[in-house]
């Protein structure tokens, strides 16, 4: 019965591409391209602009997320966060993460990909206003990142793609940790006990009902509640969704994760693309580009980044903690770093949190993007010379004798 469904799933006309680590860092580039160009079509583009922040009917009064922008960002992306907090528990419990001698080379090579690009901006807007802004260079985006790799294709090591997943976990746990902490308000007491309550309750309908479709649904509900009792708390709502994935049971990782994997990567996701980048570019805007801000994010991302991680590598190698794979060189590994710049998702979401004025949030995301694209070219450049494509692999034609 499961092979038939499996069969039946993989002729679906678009499993190929929908099942293709590359095709969501494609529909993210092309709902930032179309958003953007919207945008700044005219009054279509001030209509689409304001689409997004339409306030929702009745969700103010009721405390909730009330414009159609703060619900993307707020509700949708705390599936996401559900979704990345999954990925971490996997890794810890299964994968690359689960023994300390598999993640001490990623965890340090990531905190010095975190430290780096926030050193960069602080001296670079050191004085100038911008300072709240330092988290927005230190994130990398998964889907960005992976999809590029896979575009150099199956000359490229695999260890580079273990070793860039672990990074990218690694470091959305940072973004994450850093999110709850530097970025909420003044957390409410009573509402923190609420969550606290939810926590409990989690754990104890898991209990009772175990593995049970009253037990899923229980679960949902109280997610739910909890996710309601963290936004009135202060601390961002979307942190809800990392607690509820800590919480998931490990035999039900693997269910879950399937079963969002798609409506993350090609609903969600691209929803949070479309309603973050709906930026106009003028003559003002590129003004900014010169700004201590603009220039922060893009230093901090293009090379504060591939500047951390090799300078971990480097150390690691020289004092023999880590030996590099025999087809590794620190030069070829520095194409990795350039990929850690992809910030996306991560660093747009925080440029939401950091800024309360428009003007310097649509700069921060307008130089993430530039960021990003320079990294994503660079990264994509420096890893295709290091690992020339096989003679076959362009056409998948392999002739055996």
């Amino acid at each position: 019965m499961r092979n038939r469904i499996t069969k039946r799933v993989s002729s679906f006309p678009f499993y190929g591409f929908f099942s293709d680590s590359r095709s969501i860092g494609l529909t993210l580039l092309i709902c930032t391209g179309f958003s953007l160009l919207l945008t700044n079509l005219g009054s279509v583009g001030v209509g689409y602009h304001d689409f997004w922040l339409t306030e929702i009917p009745f969700f103010l009064q009721l405390h909730l997320p009330h414009s159609i922008l703060h619900f993307v960002n707020d509700a949708l992306m705390a599936i996401f966060f559900f979704h990345i907090g999954i990925e971490i528990k996997r890794e810890t419990v299964v994968g690359e993460l689960s023994s300390i001698k598999k993640a001490m080379f990623p965890a340090i090579a990531a905190l010095f990909g975190v430290i780096t690009p926030a050193l960069v901006f602080f001296y670079i807007t050191r004085g100038s206003g911008f300072e709240n802004g330092w988290a927005i260079p230190t994130a990398t985006d998964i889907a960005f990142s992976l999809g590029v790799l896979a575009m150099v294709g199956k000359s490229a090591p695999f260890s580079l793609k273990i070793f860039l997943t672990a990074l990218a976990i690694i470091d959305d746990l940072c973004a994450i940790l850093i999110i709850a902490f530097f970025y909420g308000k003044a957390p409410n007491l009573i509402w923190l006990i609420g969550v606290a309550i939810c926590v409990v309750a989690v754990l104890i309908a898991l209990k009772k009902y175990h593995d049970t479709q009253i037990g899923k649904a229980i679960f949902i509900f109280i997610g739910l509640i909890m996710w309601y009792c963290m936004y009135r708390s202060g601390i961002h709502a979307t942190f809800a969704g990392i607690i509820m994935a800590m919480l998931l049971p490990v035999n039900r990782i693997t269910s879950y994760e399937s079963t969002l994997k798609i409506p993350v990567g090609f609903i969600i996701i691209p929803i949070f693309a479309l309603a973050n980048t709906s930026l106009y570019i003028s003559s003002t805007a590129f003004s900014y580009l010169s700004s201590p801000l603009s220039l922060g994010i893009i230093l901090g991302l293009f090379l504060g980044k591939p500047i951390g991680i090799i300078t971990a590598t480097f150390l690691l190698v020289k004092t023999k903690i880590i030996k590099l794979p025999k087809e590794l060189t620190l030069t070829k590994f520095l194409g990795i770093g350039f990929l850690a710049g992809i910030g996306f998702t991560m660093s747009i979401f925080i440029s939401t949190l950091a800024f309360d004025d428009k003007i310097f949030g649509d700069t921060a995301k307008i130089a993430v993007l530039i960021a990003s694209i320079l990294s994503m070219i660079i990264g994509f450049v420096w890893l295709r010379l290091s690992f020339p494509p096989k003679p076959y692999e362009e056409h998948e034609v392999k002739v055996i004798n």
